[in-house]
C-alpha cells in the first residue's frame, strides 16, 4: 500500500503548516524536491533567508546531522559543508524558534529538552518531504501497464517465466495478470479490449485449430511461443504401464479423466486421440485429474509440465501412446500490435 504525503502546491508558491507553535515554511519550487547537498533524508532544501518564525528543511537536515554526529565538525563532514555553515544554520534555527536546541559542551553538542522535542517533529517532516519527492518522481515517470490473461492450466507454470523476462527487459512496466478457467471468456476479453493479450493452448496452423470457437466478427493475431507436449498418464500398476507401444484402439474400455468443461484444451486433444470408444469421467482441474490418475481412478491426458516430476519419481506411469503436442499461443487484437507495452510483452514472451 502506498503512503501518501502532503501534496505540493503550484510551482513557485509557498505552503505553510503550523506545527507545535512553530511555522514550517516549504517552498514548492525548492524544498520539496530540488537537487542539492545530500542530508539525512537524501534531499536538499532551499537556500532562502529564514524569517523570524520560519524553518527550512535544509536547516532540519543540518540539525539532524549535528544530533547524529554529536559535533558541528563531524556534521559538516557528513554534509559536505564548512563547519561555519553548520554553526550558522543551527543558530538561525534556534533564533527562528526562540529557544536553544543544544547545550554547547567541551566534548560536543547535547540536545536540550526543546531540541529533543524538535527531533521528533524534524524526523516526521523530513520523512514526509521524502515521501512527497518519491510520489512526484513516480508520477513523472508515467508508469505504464499491460494486461495479460492466461488459462489457469498454464498461469502457474509458464507465466512466471514470461514475467521474469519482461521485468529484465522493461523493469518499469507493470503487468496485470488475469487467470481464467473459461477460454471463451478469455477470448472475449481480448476481443473487447479488456485485455491487451492472452495465453492459450491450441493446435494447427490457425487460431482455433484445436476445435474451440472464436468470438464472432473478431480478427485476432497470434504468435506460437513454444510447444507443449502432452503425456497420457496412469497409476504405476496400470495394465498398460509396462507395454512397449500402444495404439488408440488399445484404450477401449478405459476411463479417461477429463475436465468438467468439454471445451478444455486437454479434453479436445483427447477427443482427437482416443475417439468415442473411451469412457469420459469428469474429474475437474489438472490437479484433480493428476491426483485421480495417481489413485488408479482412470487415465489422463495432461501437459508434460504438470506431470513430468511425478512420472520421474514413479508416482505416475507414462503410457507408451504417441500423443499430440499443443502450441502455447499468445493472442492479441490487431489494434494492440503498436501499443508499446504490448510490444514489449510480445518480445519478452518470445524470448
Amino acid at each position: 500500500m502506498t503512503k501518501r504525503g502532503a501534496a505540493p502546491g503550484p510551482s513557485g508558491t509557498t505552503r505553510t503548516a503550523r506545527t507545535a507553535g512553530a511555522t514550517v515554511t516549504r517552498d514548492s519550487a525548492g524544498d520539496a524536491g530540488s537537487p542539492g547537498t545530500a542530508g539525512a533524508a537524501g534531499i536538499a532544501g532551499t537556500s532562502g533567508t529564514s524569517g523570524a518564525s520560519g524553518m527550512e528543511l535544509r536547516q532540519l537536515r543540518t540539525f539532524e546531522a549535528v544530533v547524529g554526529t554529536g559535533s558541528v565538525t563531524e556534521a559538516a563532514v557528513r554534509l559536505g559543508l564548512a563547519p561555519s555553515s553548520v554553526s550558522q544554520a543551527v543558530r538561525t534555527l534556534e533564533q527562528s524558534l526562540g529557544v536553544e536546541l543544544f547545550e554547547r559542551l567541551p566534548r560536543g553538542m547535547r540536545l536540550t529538552p526543546a531540541g529533543e522535542r524538535l527531533l521528533v517533529w524534524s524526523r516526521r517532516l523530513l520523512e514526509q518531504a521524502e515521501q512527497a519527492r518519491r510520489e512526484v518522481v513516480d508520477a513523472g515517470r508515467q508508469r505504464t501497464a499491460v494486461r495479460l490473461g492466461a488459462l489457469e492450466s498454464i498461469a502457474a507454470a509458464i507465466v512466471p517465466g514470461i514475467l521474469e523476462r519482461l521485468a529484465a527487459r522493461r523493469p518499469e512496466l507493470a503487468v496485470d495478470v488475469t487467470s481464467q478457467a473459461d477460454r471463451s471468456a478469455l477470448l472475449a476479453s481480448v476481443a473487447a479490449g479488456e485485455l491487451d493479450a492472452a495465453l492459450v493452448l491450441d493446435a494447427g496452423d490457425s487460431l482455433g485449430g484445436l476445435g474451440f470457437p472464436l468470438p464472432s466478427g473478431t480478427d485476432l493475431e497470434f504468435l506460437d511461443l513454444e510447444p507443449v507436449p502432452l503425456m497420457l498418464v496412469a497409476a504405476p500398476g496400470h495394465r498398460h504401464a509396462t507395454a512397449d507401444r500402444l495404439a488408440p484402439a488399445d484404450l477401449r474400455g478405459e476411463r479417461l479423466l477429463v475436465n468438467v468443461s468439454s471445451a478444455c484444451s486437454f479434453a479436445l486433444a483427447a477427443d482427437r486421440l482416443c475417439g468415442p470408444g473411451v469412457e469420459r469421467v469428469h474429474a475437474g482441474s489438472v490437479a484433480v485429474m493428476r491426483a485421480w490418475a495417481r489413485r488408479g481412478m482412470g487415465i489422463a491426458l495432461l501437459p508434460s509440465f504438470a506431470v513430468a516430476d511425478e512420472v520421474a519419481s514413479g508416482a505416475l506411469a507414462a503410457l507408451p501412446l504417441r500423443t499430440p503436442t499443443l502450441h502455447l499461443r499468445l493472442i492479441w487484437p490487431p489494434s494492440r500490435a503498436t501499443h508499446p507495452p504490448t510490444r514489449a510483452l510480445l518480445y519478452a514472451a518470445s524470448g
